[in-house]
């Protein structure tokens, strides 16, 4: 099936007479007939379902529609795009261990990394999304577990190049965990390209509505464990018998991991309704991002020719610095667009309170059009010198651009530059 075909019917076929819609089971619990077959699936728990604190029939089905679409395995949804990082990371590193990261990337993973996992014990090593495959080389260390970075990073819009940060991963035996938040898998598809782990924010294109927090993991089932150092995945594991997730359950075995044993232990599960809201928004993506990609392309396009802006950065943009990336790994850009305005941030808060019809709010990639002042916001806790490594200047405004009528965006913004 090709993807507009996915959003609709993969992950849950009903059989004769049941809904045609995947029902919302809310329910916590699942009844077994006796002691002896409930205590069966405590040694293997992929038998059957337990409790609802890592599986649940309705989100079963969007992380199966979620893996298909991405082209992966399997995939396990979480309560929140940042417990999906954390667990995606905290699945290969124990305290000791190091990863590294393009220092283009969201300012709360950049908290993540930089203050919360270097508490567990875990260092994070920073590099610039441009560096070289040398560059990158150096900042091993023999305790390295995983490289990360974000596919369209936010808000810095820097296009990684997925080829050249998965060979130097895998010149080092581990793999690349790619957020892919801002394309969706509509957009791009980084296991075509070398990526092993995929996660995403579902709040953002996936929901498209502003409904729901959460976030998914999804993995190729391309990577070999047993060709690095990762022994708790193909040890036994202490907590489930002594069972070796790569001998059990082979090309699997990361994913079924992180749902048996940190799911389990961390509990940060969405909800079935949660899941069931997030399915609805899943059905119309690949219609959805067409348009944000066409409506950002015109916005961005008008706002290059305003004299009240400094830059407006957008992969989609033939002038842009990633547009070649841009070419080889996306079908479409996205909606978000970032612009510097001349007169920095008195400029930049001075447009944004002037709009009449997008919202200024802490979220992006929904219908609506928004904008964000990402240095005073979700990049507010870094210093300036850290916003800049980022890509974040005092000037810059994110804007979301959302599905509205195009002419509806470009008057408001129009009348909003007018008051600067």
């Amino acid at each position: 099936m090709r993807d507009e075909t996915k959003c609709l019917h993969s992950g849950y076929s009903p059989e004769n007479t049941q809904p045609r819609v995947p029902p919302i089971v809310q329910s916590t619990t699942y009844v077994y007939d006796s002691t002896e077959e409930i205590g069966s699936v405590f040694d293997e728990p992929t038998k059957s379902l337990i409790y609802s604190r890592f599986a649940n029939p309705t989100v079963m089905a969007v992380e199966n529609k979620i893996a298909d679409l991405e082209g992966g395995v399997g995939a396990m949804c979480t309560a929140s795009g940042q417990a999906a990082t954390l667990i995606a990371i905290l699945n290969l590193c124990n305290a000791g261990d190091s990863i590294i990261s393009a220092s283009q990337i969201y300012g709360g993973t950049i908290n993540l990394f930089t203050f919360t996992l270097k508490r567990l014990g875990i260092e994070c090593i920073f590099v610039d999304c441009d560096a070289s495959e040398a560059e990158i080389s150096k900042a091993f260390k023999r305790n390295t577990k995983l490289v990360f970075g974000e596919t369209i990073a936010n808000p810095a819009l820097s296009v990684l190049d997925i080829e050249k940060f998965a060979s130097v991963a895998h010149a080092h035996n581990v793999p690349l965990i790619v957020d892919n938040t801002f394309p969706s898998p509509i957009l791009c598809k980084p296991f075509d390209f070398g990526a092993d782990i995929s996660i995403h924010s579902t709040s953002k294109y996936m929901d498209g509505h502003s409904l729901q927090v959460g976030g998914v993991i999804v993995d190729s089932g391309n990577f070999d464990w047993h060709s690095g150092d990762f022994p708790s995945l193909t040890e036994p594991d202490m907590s489930y018998h002594g069972i070796k997730y790569t001998e059990v359950y082979g090309t699997s075995a990361y994913i079924i991991k992180s749902r048996m044993q940190l799911m389990r232990d961390f509990g940060a599960y969405p909800s079935a309704h949660s899941a069931f809201l997030l399915n609805i928004g899943l059905e119309t993506l690949a219609i959805r991002m067409d348009r944000y990609c066409e409506n950002a392309l015109k916005v961005a396009t008008f706002l290059q020719k305003s004299d009240k802006i400094e830059t407006v950065c957008y992969p989609g943009l033939s002038t842009d610095k990633y547009y070649d990336l841009a070419q080889k790994y996306l079908k479409g850009a996205s909606g978000v667009i970032t612009v510097t305005l001349k007169g920095g941030k008195n400029a930049a808060v001075k447009f944004m309170d002037s709009l009449k019809m997008a919202s200024n709010v802490t979220h992006v990639a929904d219908i609506r059009t928004s904008v964000l002042h990402p240095a005073t916001s979700t990049h507010r806790q870094l210093s300036e010198d850290k916003q800049i490594l980022a890509g974040v200047n005092p000037g810059m405004v994110r804007l979301s651009v959302g599905l509205e009528h195009i002419d509806d965006i470009i008057e408001d913004l129009q009348q909003a530059l007018r008051s600067v």
